[in-house]
Protein backbone atom coordinates (compact mmCIF):
# COMPACT_ATOMS: atom_id res chain seq x y z
CA UNK A 1 0.00 0.00 0.00
CA UNK A 2 1.14 3.44 -1.01
CA UNK A 3 1.54 6.10 1.98
CA UNK A 4 2.90 9.51 1.67
CA UNK A 5 6.57 10.77 2.72
CA UNK A 6 5.16 12.88 5.47
CA UNK A 7 3.71 9.71 7.04
CA UNK A 8 6.89 7.51 6.33
CA UNK A 9 9.78 10.01 7.46
CA UNK A 10 9.20 12.05 10.65
CA UNK A 11 9.71 16.09 10.51
CA UNK A 12 12.39 16.03 12.04
CA UNK A 13 13.90 14.23 9.27
CA UNK A 14 13.17 17.01 7.13
CA UNK A 15 13.81 20.11 8.65
CA UNK A 16 17.95 20.27 8.46
CA UNK A 17 18.96 24.01 7.88
CA UNK A 18 22.06 23.66 6.17
CA UNK A 19 24.54 26.49 6.98
CA UNK A 20 26.98 26.17 4.19
CA UNK A 21 28.86 28.45 1.61
CA UNK A 22 26.28 28.54 -1.77
CA UNK A 23 26.27 24.54 -2.21
CA UNK A 24 26.10 24.63 -5.88
CA UNK A 25 28.59 27.30 -6.64
CA UNK A 26 30.50 25.42 -3.91
CA UNK A 27 30.89 22.53 -5.87
CA UNK A 28 30.75 23.61 -9.25
CA UNK A 29 33.93 24.53 -8.05
CA UNK A 30 35.19 21.87 -6.57
CA UNK A 31 34.31 20.17 -9.70
CA UNK A 32 36.55 21.42 -12.22
CA UNK A 33 39.59 20.39 -9.65
CA UNK A 34 39.41 16.91 -11.03
CA UNK A 35 39.42 17.45 -14.50
CA UNK A 36 42.90 16.33 -16.62
CA UNK A 37 43.88 16.13 -19.86
CA UNK A 38 44.71 12.42 -21.46
CA UNK A 39 46.59 13.21 -24.89
CA UNK A 40 43.92 14.91 -27.21
CA UNK A 41 41.16 13.72 -24.73
CA UNK A 42 39.95 14.31 -21.54
CA UNK A 43 39.43 12.23 -18.65
CA UNK A 44 38.85 12.74 -14.30
CA UNK A 45 41.18 11.99 -11.74
CA UNK A 46 38.64 9.99 -8.94
CA UNK A 47 40.27 11.27 -6.14
CA UNK A 48 42.98 13.35 -4.33
CA UNK A 49 45.55 12.33 -3.08
CA UNK A 50 45.53 8.32 -3.88
CA UNK A 51 43.87 7.62 -7.64
CA UNK A 52 44.11 8.41 -10.98
CA UNK A 53 41.56 7.97 -13.45
CA UNK A 54 39.01 5.42 -12.97
CA UNK A 55 36.63 4.18 -16.18
CA UNK A 56 33.45 4.16 -13.88
CA UNK A 57 34.35 7.26 -11.82
CA UNK A 58 34.64 9.34 -14.47
CA UNK A 59 31.45 8.18 -16.30
CA UNK A 60 29.42 8.87 -13.37
CA UNK A 61 31.28 12.28 -12.99
CA UNK A 62 29.64 13.19 -16.71
CA UNK A 63 26.69 13.03 -15.23
CA UNK A 64 27.15 15.64 -12.72
CA UNK A 65 29.18 18.01 -15.34
CA UNK A 66 26.25 17.47 -17.87
CA UNK A 67 23.71 18.83 -15.44
CA UNK A 68 25.94 21.39 -14.17
CA UNK A 69 26.25 23.29 -17.68
CA UNK A 70 30.05 21.52 -18.38
CA UNK A 71 28.13 19.44 -21.63
CA UNK A 72 31.83 20.02 -24.04
CA UNK A 73 33.43 18.33 -21.18
CA UNK A 74 31.77 15.70 -20.65
CA UNK A 75 30.97 14.94 -24.26
CA UNK A 76 34.96 14.89 -25.03
CA UNK A 77 35.44 12.43 -21.68
CA UNK A 78 32.47 9.95 -23.37
CA UNK A 79 34.20 10.20 -26.49
CA UNK A 80 37.49 9.83 -25.20
CA UNK A 81 36.00 6.54 -23.47
CA UNK A 82 34.00 5.39 -25.86
CA UNK A 83 36.63 4.94 -28.63
CA UNK A 84 38.50 2.34 -26.25
CA UNK A 85 35.64 -0.10 -26.02
CA UNK A 86 36.75 -3.50 -27.20
CA UNK A 87 34.36 -6.35 -27.55
CA UNK A 88 31.82 -5.61 -24.72
CA UNK A 89 34.90 -4.51 -22.21
CA UNK A 90 35.73 -0.63 -20.86
CA UNK A 91 38.89 -0.31 -19.03
CA UNK A 92 38.57 -0.83 -15.33
CA UNK A 93 41.12 2.37 -15.01
CA UNK A 94 43.52 3.52 -16.97
CA UNK A 95 47.55 3.82 -16.95
CA UNK A 96 49.83 5.96 -18.09
CA UNK A 97 49.93 4.02 -21.26
CA UNK A 98 47.95 0.86 -21.29
CA UNK A 99 44.33 0.44 -21.10
CA UNK A 100 45.01 -3.41 -20.49
CA UNK A 101 42.92 -3.97 -17.21
CA UNK A 102 39.61 -4.49 -18.27
CA UNK A 103 38.03 -6.34 -14.97
CA UNK A 104 34.30 -4.37 -14.55
CA UNK A 105 31.28 -4.93 -15.25
CA UNK A 106 29.76 -1.79 -14.89
CA UNK A 107 31.81 1.09 -16.37
CA UNK A 108 30.45 0.06 -19.97
CA UNK A 109 27.41 0.45 -18.72
CA UNK A 110 27.56 3.38 -17.06
CA UNK A 111 28.98 4.94 -20.24
CA UNK A 112 25.55 4.31 -21.91
CA UNK A 113 23.63 5.96 -19.06
CA UNK A 114 25.78 8.88 -19.44
CA UNK A 115 25.91 9.07 -23.00
CA UNK A 116 21.66 8.82 -23.13
CA UNK A 117 22.15 11.86 -20.65
CA UNK A 118 24.23 13.63 -22.91
CA UNK A 119 21.76 14.24 -25.62
CA UNK A 120 19.89 16.31 -23.31
CA UNK A 121 22.65 19.09 -23.72
CA UNK A 122 23.81 18.19 -27.10
CA UNK A 123 21.25 16.88 -29.18
CA UNK A 124 20.63 13.26 -30.36
CA UNK A 125 23.35 14.16 -33.20
CA UNK A 126 25.76 12.74 -30.19
CA UNK A 127 25.03 9.42 -31.07
CA UNK A 128 26.65 9.93 -34.15
CA UNK A 129 29.68 11.75 -32.78
CA UNK A 130 33.52 10.66 -33.87
CA UNK A 131 34.39 7.96 -31.06
CA UNK A 132 37.84 7.10 -32.41
CA UNK A 133 36.74 5.03 -35.83
CA UNK A 134 33.48 4.74 -34.93
CA UNK A 135 30.25 6.87 -33.95
CA UNK A 136 29.01 6.90 -30.08
CA UNK A 137 26.00 4.77 -31.15
CA UNK A 138 28.05 2.03 -33.14
CA UNK A 139 30.27 2.08 -29.75
CA UNK A 140 26.56 1.55 -27.27
CA UNK A 141 25.25 -0.95 -30.13
CA UNK A 142 29.28 -3.22 -30.02
CA UNK A 143 28.56 -3.22 -25.81
CA UNK A 144 24.81 -4.32 -26.10
CA UNK A 145 25.97 -7.22 -28.94
CA UNK A 146 28.79 -8.55 -26.69
CA UNK A 147 27.58 -8.27 -23.66
CA UNK A 148 24.36 -10.34 -24.71
CA UNK A 149 26.63 -13.12 -26.46
CA UNK A 150 29.37 -12.25 -23.77
CA UNK A 151 32.15 -9.93 -23.55
CA UNK A 152 35.93 -10.84 -24.03
CA UNK A 153 35.96 -10.40 -19.82
CA UNK A 154 33.33 -12.62 -18.90
CA UNK A 155 30.52 -10.62 -18.65
CA UNK A 156 27.58 -12.03 -20.31
CA UNK A 157 23.43 -12.35 -20.47
CA UNK A 158 22.25 -15.59 -18.98
CA UNK A 159 19.89 -15.97 -22.17
CA UNK A 160 16.66 -17.62 -20.17
CA UNK A 161 16.29 -14.56 -18.35
CA UNK A 162 17.76 -11.77 -19.64
CA UNK A 163 20.03 -10.64 -16.57
CA UNK A 164 23.69 -9.92 -16.99
CA UNK A 165 25.94 -12.31 -14.53
CA UNK A 166 29.40 -10.45 -13.16
CA UNK A 167 32.20 -12.20 -12.58
CA UNK A 168 33.48 -11.56 -8.80
CA UNK A 169 35.26 -8.42 -7.74
CA UNK A 170 33.75 -6.75 -11.05
CA UNK A 171 31.24 -3.81 -9.65
CA UNK A 172 32.19 -1.18 -7.69
CA UNK A 173 32.43 -2.73 -4.97
CA UNK A 174 35.52 -4.93 -5.94
CA UNK A 175 37.74 -4.81 -2.86
CA UNK A 176 40.58 -7.82 -3.59
CA UNK A 177 42.92 -9.48 -1.33
CA UNK A 178 41.26 -9.99 0.69
CA UNK A 179 37.77 -10.61 -0.65
CA UNK A 180 35.34 -8.30 0.93
CA UNK A 181 32.54 -8.19 -1.29
CA UNK A 182 32.99 -10.95 -4.46
CA UNK A 183 29.41 -10.24 -5.73
CA UNK A 184 29.90 -13.22 -8.66
CA UNK A 185 26.34 -13.88 -10.43
CA UNK A 186 23.98 -11.58 -11.05
CA UNK A 187 24.10 -8.01 -9.01
CA UNK A 188 21.11 -6.01 -8.69
CA UNK A 189 22.67 -2.63 -9.72
CA UNK A 190 24.33 -4.17 -13.06
CA UNK A 191 20.83 -5.06 -14.02
CA UNK A 192 19.03 -1.72 -13.97
CA UNK A 193 22.18 -0.36 -15.91
CA UNK A 194 21.64 -3.16 -18.20
CA UNK A 195 17.94 -2.61 -18.75
CA UNK A 196 19.05 1.30 -19.65
CA UNK A 197 20.85 0.44 -22.32
CA UNK A 198 18.64 -2.37 -23.79
CA UNK A 199 15.61 0.08 -23.80
CA UNK A 200 18.33 3.00 -25.49
CA UNK A 201 19.31 0.75 -28.16
CA UNK A 202 15.41 0.11 -28.38
CA UNK A 203 14.69 3.70 -29.14
CA UNK A 204 17.70 4.43 -31.20
CA UNK A 205 16.62 1.40 -33.63
CA UNK A 206 20.03 0.02 -33.49
CA UNK A 207 20.64 -2.65 -35.33
CA UNK A 208 20.49 -5.95 -33.57
CA UNK A 209 21.85 -9.21 -34.09
CA UNK A 210 19.12 -11.63 -33.90
CA UNK A 211 16.60 -10.48 -30.95
CA UNK A 212 15.21 -7.32 -31.03
CA UNK A 213 16.76 -5.11 -28.21
CA UNK A 214 12.97 -4.39 -26.79
CA UNK A 215 12.74 -8.14 -26.66
CA UNK A 216 15.13 -8.90 -24.51
CA UNK A 217 14.39 -5.75 -22.47
CA UNK A 218 11.21 -6.99 -21.52
CA UNK A 219 13.16 -10.19 -20.41
CA UNK A 220 15.25 -9.05 -17.93
CA UNK A 221 12.72 -6.67 -16.34
CA UNK A 222 10.49 -9.73 -15.96
CA UNK A 223 13.41 -10.90 -14.21
CA UNK A 224 13.49 -8.04 -11.85
CA UNK A 225 10.92 -10.04 -9.46
CA UNK A 226 13.46 -12.60 -8.39
CA UNK A 227 15.44 -9.88 -6.65
CA UNK A 228 12.39 -8.59 -4.08
CA UNK A 229 12.56 -10.17 -1.01
CA UNK A 230 8.76 -9.71 0.36
CA UNK A 231 9.43 -10.50 3.89
CA UNK A 232 12.59 -7.81 4.28
CA UNK A 233 10.91 -4.93 2.14
CA UNK A 234 13.57 -4.20 -0.11
CA UNK A 235 15.75 -5.85 -3.29
CA UNK A 236 18.41 -8.56 -2.63
CA UNK A 237 21.65 -6.88 -3.43
CA UNK A 238 22.78 -9.93 -5.65
CA UNK A 239 21.84 -13.10 -6.76
CA UNK A 240 25.32 -15.34 -6.02
CA UNK A 241 25.45 -18.15 -8.77
CA UNK A 242 28.77 -19.40 -10.14
CA UNK A 243 29.22 -19.30 -14.04
CA UNK A 244 26.55 -20.90 -16.07
CA UNK A 245 23.78 -21.04 -12.84
CA UNK A 246 20.67 -19.67 -14.48
CA UNK A 247 18.76 -17.21 -11.78
CA UNK A 248 16.24 -19.45 -10.75
CA UNK A 249 19.03 -21.59 -9.10
CA UNK A 250 21.10 -18.90 -7.98
CA UNK A 251 21.41 -17.41 -3.97
CA UNK A 252 19.49 -14.32 -3.25
CA UNK A 253 21.73 -12.33 -0.72
CA UNK A 254 19.50 -10.77 2.25
CA UNK A 255 22.45 -8.10 2.93
CA UNK A 256 20.79 -4.63 2.81
CA UNK A 257 23.19 -2.39 0.16
CA UNK A 258 22.42 1.11 -1.59
CA UNK A 259 22.92 -1.03 -4.63
CA UNK A 260 19.14 -1.45 -5.41
CA UNK A 261 18.47 2.22 -5.08
CA UNK A 262 19.76 2.55 -9.06
CA UNK A 263 16.52 0.23 -9.61
CA UNK A 264 14.76 3.63 -8.62
CA UNK A 265 16.66 6.38 -9.65
CA UNK A 266 17.09 5.10 -13.30
CA UNK A 267 13.16 4.59 -13.24
CA UNK A 268 12.86 0.72 -13.53
CA UNK A 269 10.92 0.26 -10.17
CA UNK A 270 8.10 2.69 -8.91
CA UNK A 271 5.00 2.23 -6.36
CA UNK A 272 4.89 0.23 -3.39
CA UNK A 273 8.53 -1.83 -3.38
CA UNK A 274 10.47 1.62 -4.52
CA UNK A 275 8.76 3.22 -1.45
CA UNK A 276 9.71 0.41 0.18
CA UNK A 277 13.20 0.12 -0.52
CA UNK A 278 14.22 3.25 -0.11
CA UNK A 279 12.73 3.64 3.28
CA UNK A 280 14.87 0.86 4.48
CA UNK A 281 17.84 2.14 2.93
CA UNK A 282 17.12 5.32 5.04
CA UNK A 283 16.21 3.71 7.93
CA UNK A 284 19.01 1.49 8.08
CA UNK A 285 21.98 2.89 5.83
CA UNK A 286 21.44 6.94 6.23
CA UNK A 287 24.27 9.19 8.29
CA UNK A 288 25.16 12.57 8.06
CA UNK A 289 27.05 13.07 5.03
CA UNK A 290 27.05 9.59 3.61
CA UNK A 291 25.23 6.31 2.78
CA UNK A 292 26.32 3.33 5.13
CA UNK A 293 27.91 0.03 2.28
CA UNK A 294 25.62 -2.24 4.23
CA UNK A 295 23.15 -2.35 6.94
CA UNK A 296 24.12 -3.31 10.71
CA UNK A 297 21.95 -6.18 11.04
CA UNK A 298 22.11 -9.96 11.03
CA UNK A 299 22.32 -11.65 7.42
CA UNK A 300 20.93 -14.96 6.55
CA UNK A 301 22.95 -16.14 3.82
CA UNK A 302 26.71 -15.36 5.16
CA UNK A 303 29.28 -12.94 4.30
CA UNK A 304 32.41 -14.44 4.90
CA UNK A 305 35.91 -12.23 4.24
CA UNK A 306 38.74 -15.34 4.56
CA UNK A 307 42.00 -14.46 5.73
CA UNK A 308 44.68 -15.03 3.30
CA UNK A 309 46.50 -17.33 5.84
CA UNK A 310 43.19 -19.17 6.69
CA UNK A 311 40.23 -18.16 9.42
CA UNK A 312 37.85 -15.54 8.53
CA UNK A 313 38.64 -11.81 9.32
CA UNK A 314 34.68 -11.19 10.38
CA UNK A 315 31.35 -12.43 11.33
CA UNK A 316 30.00 -13.74 8.60
CA UNK A 317 26.46 -13.06 9.76
CA UNK A 318 27.05 -10.34 11.43
CA UNK A 319 29.33 -8.92 8.84
CA UNK A 320 28.61 -5.01 9.39
CA UNK A 321 32.43 -2.95 10.29
CA UNK A 322 31.61 0.42 10.97
CA UNK A 323 34.86 2.03 11.09
CA UNK A 324 37.45 1.96 8.42
CA UNK A 325 40.97 1.88 10.38
CA UNK A 326 43.65 0.00 11.32
CA UNK A 327 45.53 -2.42 9.21
CA UNK A 328 44.69 -2.20 5.39
CA UNK A 329 44.69 -5.63 4.35
CA UNK A 330 42.65 -6.88 7.64
CA UNK A 331 40.65 -4.02 8.70
CA UNK A 332 40.14 -1.55 6.32
CA UNK A 333 39.31 -3.24 3.11
CA UNK A 334 37.24 -5.70 5.31
CA UNK A 335 35.06 -2.60 6.04
CA UNK A 336 35.49 -0.97 2.70
CA UNK A 337 32.20 -1.99 0.97
CA UNK A 338 31.22 -3.64 4.43
CA UNK A 339 29.63 -0.72 6.58
CA UNK A 340 31.91 2.13 5.71
CA UNK A 341 29.74 5.11 4.47
CA UNK A 342 30.05 6.62 0.89
CA UNK A 343 29.40 10.23 0.44
CA UNK A 344 28.46 9.55 -3.59
CA UNK A 345 25.84 7.06 -2.57
CA UNK A 346 24.01 9.96 -0.31
CA UNK A 347 22.78 11.90 -3.63
CA UNK A 348 21.40 8.49 -5.21
CA UNK A 349 19.07 8.24 -2.28
CA UNK A 350 17.64 11.40 -2.22
CA UNK A 351 17.08 11.16 -6.09
CA UNK A 352 15.28 7.52 -5.15
CA UNK A 353 13.32 9.12 -2.00
CA UNK A 354 12.20 12.03 -4.71
CA UNK A 355 11.21 9.38 -7.62
CA UNK A 356 9.33 7.06 -5.15
CA UNK A 357 7.08 9.60 -4.11
CA UNK A 358 6.70 11.11 -7.21
CA UNK A 359 7.69 14.51 -5.98
CA UNK A 360 5.81 15.21 -3.58
CA UNK A 361 6.57 17.67 -1.33
CA UNK A 362 7.04 16.42 2.15
CA UNK A 363 9.47 14.11 -0.17
CA UNK A 364 11.23 16.31 -2.00
CA UNK A 365 11.88 18.85 1.68
CA UNK A 366 13.15 15.21 3.32
CA UNK A 367 15.91 14.82 0.12
CA UNK A 368 16.61 18.67 0.15
CA UNK A 369 17.68 18.16 4.02
CA UNK A 370 19.58 15.00 3.66
CA UNK A 371 21.70 16.07 0.37
CA UNK A 372 22.19 19.15 3.14
CA UNK A 373 24.06 17.09 5.43
CA UNK A 374 27.00 17.39 3.51
CA UNK A 375 27.45 20.96 4.18
CA UNK A 376 29.79 20.38 7.13
CA UNK A 377 32.18 18.23 5.06
CA UNK A 378 32.24 20.99 2.43
CA UNK A 379 33.21 23.77 5.41
CA UNK A 380 35.92 21.09 6.85
CA UNK A 381 38.69 18.65 6.22
CA UNK A 382 39.56 19.43 2.74
CA UNK A 383 38.05 22.94 2.32
CA UNK A 384 35.49 23.31 -0.38
CA UNK A 385 35.40 19.63 -1.28
CA UNK A 386 34.02 16.13 -0.12
CA UNK A 387 36.18 13.00 1.17
CA UNK A 388 35.54 9.93 -0.19
CA UNK A 389 34.16 7.68 2.67
CA UNK A 390 33.00 7.90 6.22
CA UNK A 391 32.84 5.84 9.37
CA UNK A 392 29.76 3.87 9.50
CA UNK A 393 29.49 4.68 13.41
CA UNK A 394 29.30 7.71 14.85
CA UNK A 395 31.05 10.20 15.12
CA UNK A 396 31.05 9.81 11.15
CA UNK A 397 34.90 10.61 10.90
CA UNK A 398 36.03 11.20 7.09
CA UNK A 399 38.76 9.10 5.60
CA UNK A 400 39.95 7.81 2.11
CA UNK A 401 40.37 10.50 -0.37
CA UNK A 402 40.08 13.74 1.18
CA UNK A 403 38.99 15.11 -2.00
CA UNK A 404 36.58 12.59 -4.28
CA UNK A 405 35.23 13.04 -7.70
CA UNK A 406 31.99 11.46 -7.95
CA UNK A 407 31.30 12.72 -4.17
CA UNK A 408 31.51 15.86 -5.62
CA UNK A 409 29.43 15.45 -9.05
CA UNK A 410 26.85 13.27 -7.53
CA UNK A 411 25.78 16.36 -5.08
CA UNK A 412 25.90 18.38 -7.58
CA UNK A 413 23.97 16.76 -10.40
CA UNK A 414 21.27 15.58 -7.71
CA UNK A 415 20.80 19.39 -5.29
CA UNK A 416 20.38 20.83 -9.12
CA UNK A 417 17.39 18.45 -9.67
CA UNK A 418 16.28 18.64 -6.50
CA UNK A 419 15.89 22.49 -6.01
Amino acid sequence: MLVSAEETFPKEARTFEPNPPDIPDCLRRALRAFLARRGDGLTVIAGYPWFLDWGRDTLIVCRGLLASGQAEEASLILRTFAALEDCGTLPNMLGADHTGDRDTSDAPLWLAVACEEATAYLGSEFFQAEAGDRTVLEVLTSLGEHLRVGARNGVRMEPTSGLLWSPAHFTWMDTRYPMGTPREGYPVEIQALWIRLLRLLDRLCAPNDGEPWSATAARAEASLDAFWLEDRGWFADVLLAAPGVVPREAVPADHLRPNQLLLVSLGLVTGERAQRAVAACARHLLVPGGLRSLAPLPVSVPLPIPAPWGGLLNDPVLPYQGQYVGDEDTHRKPAYHNGTAWVWQLPLLCEALDLAWNGEPSARTTARAWLGSIAPLLASGCLGQLPEILDGDAPHTPRGCDAQAWSVSEALRVWLLLN
